[in-house]
Order: structure tokens, then C-alpha cells, then sequence
């Protein structure tokens, strides 16, 4: 055979390569020094004893998830039942970043697709609106089947909605022994969380709300499974008809648990509603609270959603004066129910007030009820989980994106108002376009997001984007913020957000790493604050905050805080902003200056933006209506970590 020139070139030189290798082979067998690079692998499976690649079976999480855990559809009876048509199926495949078309006829879709969703219908008559609006021959035998179906199919539906209302104010279950019909209604939930539930890319979490409402007061709690379909499956869920009582729902969740082998836990919501019960001093049978009590709430209720729809939880510019923007998404006319707010009742209702309050319950007790993570949601009553201003369909499908007046002016609270009584409605322009849940994980599954929840690794948003990591421990240095393994080193010499500082080593106080990075299709930040809670000498609570990082180098005045305002780009008209002002990254180390190693604290981050036009102005300006006039045109969204505790 003959060959060209460069034939023979390759062949020869790959006949040498050939020679060499088999030369050699037993060379390399027979000198253990040479074990791990010759051709065949090893036992382990890498280079000698240390593995090479740095990323492999890393066991922290490296990313931040995005996603709504209180999102309601067609299937809770107060929103089937005021026009939405929208299921389950809906609501994921609009949450995975599909358009879809709202129950008014309006197209929707998100800016970005969210990575986890919990369709948390009202456990309450559950599937009510679509069995009847398919004729269920099971519904339609019962009297109130029947006469509710028959209201309905004559557009009586405000007459229709007041028949289902009154037995839920009343916690007379209208189809009281027709359990039949909820466990398909809860049975079709499932499914359809099994079907968009694509783990790695897509987490759908199995979850309902329990609507406990005494005298309109809200003790609300979403209940969320670590689990599939085959465990949720063998309970139909709890609902207000069965107790009002928190402790009957963890007794509920703990016989669950039992019988299935599965995990949950609950998510209250909302206590700037509650007329100060959420965070009470007795228990919801006028108990004092025990140490009993306190250790089940905090591993119940491990997290609170702190913001959403119905207003901002987080603080109240009366209990903390001194902070300028505790003032964010206020609510404080009453509840769902007649009794209107008392000044008295503050306290236990917003988040910040809680955590120092726990504090002094861990002193006297040896357990702290009010130990909680922070996230938000949005509550929506639309099946579509938006948060964006531009982009916010909001509370229930009557305020749905609109020139006409409800869009404003729909009615959220205030129904039992006395005639010549303080004013206790709250109406939708009030409300905020909030707000996320975002959780550190190992992965994007239920298994790994309800885990990270569960150890409260998480923050909440108002509906921003923003990523924000903290590390607390007592040896971080300055320069470990700007670590290229920052959370490497955050989880070798620290714990993050959600985590806890034990007895301070003699002579240290607790220092911080702290990274905020802005929305990539967001604002730029205004400020990086650490908010501090602790209890005294005295036994009183007590509370400071600090600007840690001031945008556009800003300096920091003797108060702690930033010695100007951010300044603010808004054009109302236009309804616009630019990012001219602000920062995009925010790197912070920080050290307590006045730490008492016997005082028990805590510390949470809350990052601000600069500020932004709100949802009403984006419509004032879409539709061409007048904005209302007391709602502010611009606001400053913001995250608030979980809490990192010290206890002596």
C-alpha cells in the first residue's frame, strides 16, 4: 500500500506514541510513586488521595431561589367565587414564565420565570367555585349545593358569596360531612403539583392556607409539605371549620407526620391584622405562654412572611421612632372584622416588636416563641404571582390591571365598618405589588427549598430581586468580604442568615460579612443596614439601627445613619426612573460597637433601594388616571434576612 508523505508522518508518529505507551505501562504498574496517572483509574475514582476539581460535593448552598409560597387560584372559594378562573395549572405554568391570560381577558407573563410556587388554596370549602361551575352532581345533590349553585348560575354572585361568608364567619360548614368533595378538589391540587413539580428546575410545593379568623382577626398560617403526592394524599387538609386554635393545627401537623413519615411546617402571615394576636402574650385560649408552648411554636411556625399584598410587617414607625423607614406599606386601621386598631396592639402584631419580645420570653421561659426566619409572598388571589410594579395584577381578580375605579378603590378591609365609627377600611391602591421568598439551597427540589426554610436560611423581598448574603462569627475580617470563596469561608468561620451565635469568647463581639448585589433588571441600592434587637441589664428590650454602607460615598453620621438622602429620579408622568443614583454592589464588614457578651441579640440585614415609581404610578400613567392622593407616587423596596442570634 502506498502512502503520502504526511501519511507516513502521522502514522509513524502515532506508531511511536503506540510504542512508548506500551513501553512504559509496566513501568508505571510496577512504581506505586506513579499510582493515580497511569490508564487506569483508581478505586476512588481520582488523582491520588485529594480530589482535583474544587467543586465537587460542595454540601453548602451556592445559589439563591426565587419563589411565591402563598399564591391562591379558583380552587379558595373568596377568589373562584369574585370571577377568577384560573387553576392550579394556570398559576404554574404562568409561574415557570408562561403567558397566560388572566380572568379578565388580559394577557400576562413574567419579567423572569420564578423557580418554586405554592398554590396555597383556602382549606375552607375548598374547589367550591369550579365544582360549581361543573355542574358537580355531588355538590348539586346538598340543599346548599343546590342553592348556592342556583345563585350563581343567575349572576346573583355577591348574593352568592354572602351565603358562603356567612358560614365562614360563623365556622358553620355548610358541607359539613361531604368530605368526598374536598379530597377530590385536594386530590386535583396534588396532581397538578406533581405535574409541574421537575426537580432541579422547577419546584412545586404542596401547601394549603388554614384561615383561622377569630372575630375577623387574622391567625392565618400556610402549611407547607416537605412532601409528594402519595404522603399529601393520605390527610385532607385542616381547616377553620375544624379549629381556630393554633396548637390544634400543630397537633393536626404532628399526627400527620406520624401516620405519613412526611415533614411540615406552617407560615403565618399577616399579624398587621391580626388586632394583636399573632404575637400575643397568652395563647389563643388566654393561657399564659410556657416553655412547652414556645419550643412548639418555634418548630411549627419556623419562618413568618413578614411582607406581601396587605401591607409590610416588618416595623411601625410608632414602636420604632428613630427608624426613618419603618413607615413602608403601613396598615394599622384594623382587621377583617368590625373591632377597629388600638395603639396597644402594635406591639404584638410586627415582626420587629416580636423578636425583642422573644428575646425576654427565652429569659423567663428557656425558650423563645417568636424565633423566626423572614420571607414574603404575595397572597394574590389571581393564580398570577406578580410582584413586579409594571407588571402587578393585583390582590383579587376585581382590581385586576384596569382604567376602571375598582382597580383603585376595591374594598379589602373595612366590610363590618360600624356606621359613624373610625375609619377602618383599606382599599387596593393601598396595597404593596409584594412580595418574594428567597431561600439559600443546595438545589432547586421540595426536599432542599423546605429544608433551607426550615433553618430559616432565608430572606424576604418586596418583591425585588436583590441577592443578599450574611456570615456572622466572631473572626471575620474585613478583607473576607472580598474572598472569592466568601461563602466557603462565611460557613467554615460563621453561620449565615437564620443561624445562631452561642457564648461570646472573652474579649470578642460578633462580626459581620455582608454582600447585596441589585437586581439585574432592578434598581440600584441605597443602603446596607444592620438592624439590632437585645435585652438589657434591666430586662427591657431595646433596639438601634446601623447604616453600614451609603451609596455614591455617602459618610455616616455619629447616629449611625447616612448623612444625606439617596435623592430620587422618578418622573411621576412617565412614570421612569434611572439608575444614576445608587450602587449595584454593596460589600460590608461590620463589628457590634456596643456589644454586652451577657445581653441576649439579634441582627438582621435589611438592604434598601433608591427610590422607584410605585404600582399606582406605573398605572396612573398607563391608563391615564389621576394617582390617589394619600399614596406616595415613589418608593424604596427593600430585603430583610432571617435574624442571627446571640444568646449568652
Amino acid at each position: 500500500m502506498k502512502m503520502k508523505t504526511n501519511q507516513i508522518g502521522l502514522f509513524g508518529g502515532m506508531l511511536c506514541i503506540a510504542l512508548f505507551i506500551l513501553a512504559n505501562t509496566a513501568a508505571f504498574a510496577a512504581d506505586k510513586k506513579y499510582a493515580g496517572y497511569g490508564y487506569e483509574p483508581t478505586q476512588s475514582g481520582h488523582l491520588g488521595e485529594k480530589e482535583y476539581s474544587p467543586y465537587l460535593d460542595i454540601g453548602y448552598p451556592q445559589r439563591v431561589f426565587w419563589g411565591d409560597t402563598h399564591l391562591h387560584t379558583s380552587y379558595s372559594t373568596d377568589a373562584g367565587m369574585v370571577g377568577n378562573r384560573l387553576g392550579p395549572e394556570e398559576a404554574y405554568r404562568f409561574a415557570r414564565g408562561e403567558t397566560v391570560v388572566a380572568s379578565t381577558g388580559v394577557r400576562a407573563r413574567l419579567q423572569r420565570p420564578l423557580d418554586f410556587l405554592v398554590v396555597a388554596d383556602h382549606a375552607e370549602n375548598l374547589g367550591l367555585a369550579p365544582m360549581i361551575a361543573e355542574k358537580n352532581p355531588d355538590l348539586l345533590k346538598l340543599e346548599f349545593g343546590k342553592k348556592i349553585a342556583n345563585l350563581v348560575y343567575s349572576g346573583k354572585y355577591g348574593d352568592a358569596y354572602t351565603l358562603w361568608g356567612d358560614g365562614m364567619s360563623t365556622r358553620k360548614d355548610p358541607l359539613k360531612g361531604n368530605e368526598t368533595l374536598t379530597r377530590t378538589m385536594w386530590e386535583r391540587l396534588t396532581s397538578s403539583a406533581e405535574k409541574f413539580n421537575e426537580p432541579g428546575k422547577f419546584t412545586a410545593l404542596i401547601g394549603f392556607e388554614w384561615t383561622s379568623s377569630p372575630g375577623g382577626n387574622n391567625l392565618h398560617r400556610n402549611v407547607i409539605f416537605r412532601d409528594g403526592k402519595a404522603k399529601a394524599d393520605q390527610i385532607i387538609p385542616l381547616s377553620n371549620y375544624d379549629t381556630s386554635d393554633p396548637e390544634e393545627l400543630w397537633k393536626w401537623m404532628a399526627a400527620y407526620e406520624a401516620k405519613t413519615g412526611g415533614r411540615m411546617f406552617a407560615i403565618p402571615h399577616n399579624g398587621n391584622l391580626s388586632n394583636g394576636l399573632m404575637f400575643d402574650d397568652a395563647t389563643f385560649t388566654k393561657k399564659k405562654l410556657t416553655q412547652d408552648y414556645a419550643e412548639r411554636r418555634m418548630r411549627w411556625e419556623p419562618v413568618y412572611e413578614v411582607t406581601q399584598i396587605k401591607g409590610d410587617g416588618e416595623a411601625h414607625l410608632s414602636l420604632s421612632p428613630n427608624d426613618e423607614f419603618a413607615d413602608y406599606g403601613t396598615w394599622d386601621k384594623g382587621s377583617f372584622g368590625p373591632e377597629p386598631k388600638t395603639k396597644d396592639m402594635l406591639p404584638r402584631e410586627y415582626a420587629r416588636e416580636a423578636l425583642k419580645r422573644g428575646l425576654k420570653y427565652e429569659k423567663t421561659l428557656g425558650a423563645n416563641p417568636f424565633k423566626f426566619g423572614m420571607i414574603g409572598s404575595t397572597d394574590s388571589h389571581t393564580s398570577l404571582a406578580t410582584t413586579e410594579e409594571n407588571n402587578f395584577f393585583g390582590k383579587a381578580t376585581p382590581a385586576e390591571p384596569s382604567a376602571k375605579l375598582e382597580r383603585f378603590q376595591e374594598k379589602i378591609t373595612g366590610f363590618f365598618e360600624k356606621p359613624g365609627g373610625p375609619d377602618i377600611t383599606m382599599r387596593h391602591y393601598q396595597s404593596l405589588a409584594a412580595g418574594l421568598a428567597a431561600v439559600w439551597a443546595t438545589d432547586n427540589t421540595r426536599e432542599a427549598l423546605w429544608d433551607a426554610l426550615a433553618r430559616k436560611e432565608v430572606y424576604a423581598t418586596t418583591g425585588t430581586r436583590m441577592t443578599v448574603r450574611v456570615f456572622a462569627g466572631w473572626d471575620f475580617e474585613a478583607a473576607d468580604v472580598q474572598r472569592p470563596d466568601f461563602a466557603k469561608i462565611g460557613y467554615l468561620q460563621g453561620v449565615p442568615m437564620g443561624g445562631d451565635l452561642r457564648k461570646a469568647p472573652k474579649g470578642k463581639a460578633p462580626t459581620f460579612v455582608i454582600r447585596a448585589l441589585r437586581d439585574v433588571d432592578g434598581a440600584n441600592l441605597d443602603r446596607l443596614q444592620i438592624v439590632k434587637g437585645w435585652l438589657d441589664s434591666k430586662g427591657v428590650t431595646q433596639e438601634q439601627v446601623y447604616d453600614v454602607i451609603c451609596s455614591d460615598g455617602r459618610m455616616i453620621n455619629d447616629k449611625h445613619r447616612c448623612d444625606k438622602p439617596v435623592g430620587n429620579t422618578v418622573d411621576v408622568k412617565t412614570a421612569t426612573y434611572t439608575n444614576s443614583i445608587g450602587d449595584a454592589l454593596m460589600l460590608a464588614y461590620w463589628k457590634d460597637p456596643a456589644f454586652d457578651p451577657k445581653q441576649r441579640a439579634f441582627y438582621y440585614i435589611r438592604v434598601l433601594e433608591i427610590p422607584t415609581p410605585r404600582w399606582t404610578t406605573y398605572d396612573a400613567a398607563f391608563f391615564s388616571v389621576d394617582l390617589p392622593k394619600d399614596v406616595p407616587a415613589s418608593q424604596q423596596e427593600r430585603a430583610y434576612t432571617s435574624p442571627i442570634w446571640y444568646t449568652p
